[in-house]
């Protein structure tokens, strides 16, 4: 709206108001006093293009976004930490300390025998990655065995600007009334975890609904989160319907291709780039298409730094496009890249 308030306009005009009998050339005293004021008003429009776009909520962010959305009564979900299962040889006390790297654990409860439950110390998905040896950060007499295994209840990130703002669209632009499909795929999104759904109506004759779910990682849900989602939806609606809650299936998708460096580059550094760049493409389309296209994963090959041209492009094998079935979710497979 004030892109074209620019400086020299704001000056020009502000010289038109001074009597012509005064000296306004460059480095005159008038032109002196008015230009610093000139630049301050033109940061000034600068600053309300900005707040204007904070306004509404499909061009709002962070703190501002979530006041928006505050009205809808939607909250952005915190990060949460990881609960991971641990085998130890003897028995540890509740409360001991392990780590690995920069990521340490705490002892909060016993399984049975030599198994606990432990929690990661820092939210966020960081606390699901590892599996393997933990070292004590206290000495403990007799251990010999701190091994981390199973994910227990996956660590969570804050929620994105991009999912808050999905839910809030949801919530805004959907009717969700009286437990029709809307609302069914709005209870879904209400509890935490969910990063995605499907809501499938009559799946299994009349008073049947089936709803399909992925995390916030837009992979496949755990056994916790389904029961979440089936407990949740089944505290708030209507009497009758026979819910079913499952998670979407992953499909995996193997990436080959031959590949042209730009001159600097060298494999190991294009390849981190393609696959992370591959993993939010599938992201942004799980739920949301029915394939995955060969088409746009040359054009994301094209779009890494480094990458200047690509050959033999095949997914799983074949130079077509990948179909996903009704509840699947696209899922990176093994990438394997050559250079030409």
């Amino acid at each position: 709206m004030y892109d074209d308030i620019t400086y020299e306009k704001i000056l020009k005009r502000m010289l038109s108001q001074v009597p012509s009998h005064v000296d306004k050339r460059e480095g005159s005293i008038i032109y002196d006093a008015l230009a610093p004021a000139a630049v301050e008003l033109q940061l000034m429009y600068i600053d309300l293009e900005n707040w204007l776009e904070l306004v509404f909520a499909n061009t709002s962010s962070g703190s501002y976004l979530e006041r928006r959305c505050a009205e809808m009564g939607i909250e952005r979900r915190q990060a949460s930490k990881a609960i991971r299962k641990a085998i130890f040889n003897i028995e540890v006390p509740i409360g001991s300390r392990f780590n690995h790297d920069a990521v340490s654990y705490q002892v909060i409860e016993n399984i049975q025998d030599f198994e606990y439950q432990l929690e990661c110390e820092m939210a966020g998905v960081i606390g699901n990655g590892y599996s393997g040896s933990l070292l004590p950060i206290d000495y403990i007499d007799g251990l010999t065995q701190a091994e981390l295994t199973d994910i227990i209840i996956s660590g969570e990130d804050e929620e994105s600007d991009e999912a808050l703002l999905n839910r809030y669209n949801l919530r805004v632009q959907k009717s969700a009334t009286s437990g029709n499909m809307n609302h069914y795929l709005q209870w879904a999104y209400e509890v935490d975890g969910v990063g995605g759904a499907k809501v499938k109506p009559l799946w299994d004759g009349p008073g049947t609904v089936k709803i399909v779910i992925v995390d916030d990682n837009k992979q496949p849900a755990d056994s916790k989160l389904i029961a979440d989602v089936l407990g949740y939806i089944e505290s708030v609606r209507p009497i009758g319907a026979a819910i079913t809650v499952v998670s979407g299936a992953g499909r995996k998708v193997d990436v080959a291709a031959k590949i042209s460096l730009a001159q600097g580059y060298n494999l190991q550094m294009v390849q981190d780039a393609v696959i992370s760049a591959l993993v939010e493409h599938f992201k942004s389309i799980a739920f949301r298409r029915s394939y995955v296209s060969y088409a746009k994963l040359g054009t994301i090959l094209l779009g890494i730094d480094g990458i200047i041209d690509y050959q033999d492009l095949t997914l799983n094998s074949k130079t077509i496009n990948v179909a996903l079935e009704d509840e699947e979710i696209p899922s990176l497979g093994t990438i394997s890249l050559e250079v030409l």
